[in-house]
């Protein structure tokens, strides 16, 4: 009986070596969680702020192409229309 004793109280032993262990782990992981949102919110805010003027040049100087488009081919019309063909 004694040996089981003995035995037991290793096994408790080490139950709470590990759970030590396991908390500290929990705490580090936790940690490293929340150094790496920190990171990742950082990162993107970053990329945000430099990529919104470029987006915002990018869709005025799409929206001159479009208008500048849209007045040649309705000049390219009128004129079409106003000019008389020859046969």
């Amino acid at each position: 009986m004694t040996d089981l004793k003995r035995r037991w109280k290793a096994v408790q032993k080490q139950l709470d070596r590990l759970s030590v262990q396991a908390s500290r782990a929990r705490g580090q992981a936790r940690k490293r969680l929340k150094r790496l949102e920190r990171r990742t919110r950082v990162t993107v805010t970053r990329a945000l702020r430099t990529a919104e003027p470029q987006v915002r040049d990018a869709m005025a100087e799409a929206a001159r192409v479009a208008r500048g488009l849209r007045a040649g081919v309705k000049a390219g019309a009128a004129a079409y229309r106003a000019g008389s063909r020859r046969k």
